[in-house]
């Protein structure tokens, strides 16, 4: 069953965008670090949007990680970690299930102090058994565990998210 449209999406990046701009005035620049495929082409959206609301610098980068087996593979952030340190970054996800992608995509800030860590998704759904909080939320889900969220980024002027 698809529950959010091509149309729907893009509205809820642009609301995503205005709150995160909102929450970060002060800022002088942010990273946004989108994880895995979806998660980064669901960042670079946010990101385009947020570059036509403002003039600060806002950087993209993507954080890669093995969503399975995350202890064995190496989580790696493609921007030298000391050019971060003492920023706002900006964690983006298309789906936030357990939370534990979320969690160990964290693991390559752990060792430098950014001066703030926050976590947008398009979809949350409210199984979390990791200690995350989302801040920016485009769709709050309450699923079973056994339904599935499939969420089509890829092709342009055809974004969807199905619930299955």
């Amino acid at each position: 069953m698809r529950i959010l449209s091509d149309q729907k999406i893009r509205q809820k990046i642009k609301r995503l965008a205005i709150e995160i701009l909102e929450r970060n005035t002060e800022e002088a620049e942010l990273i946004v670090a989108g994880i895995n495929n979806n998660g980064l082409l669901f960042a670079s959206l946010v990101v385009a949007e947020l570059k036509d609301l403002c003039d600060a610098p806002i950087h993209l980068t993507s954080i890669r990680l093995n969503p399975a087996d995350p202890i064995d593979t190496e989580i790696t952030i493609d921007m030298d970690v000391d050019k971060i340190k003492g920023k706002a970054i900006l964690i983006v996800d298309d789906v936030a299930n357990t939370g534990r992608t979320l969690f160990y995509a964290c693991k390559p800030l752990l060792n430098i102090i950014p001066k703030k860590i926050e976590v947008a998704v398009l979809v949350n759904r409210t199984h979390k058994s990791f200690p995350i909080k989302v801040d920016y939320v485009g769709l709050s889900l309450a699923t079973t565990l056994k339904e599935n969220i499939e969420v089509q980024l890829k092709k342009e002027n055809d974004f969807w998210v199905e619930l299955g």
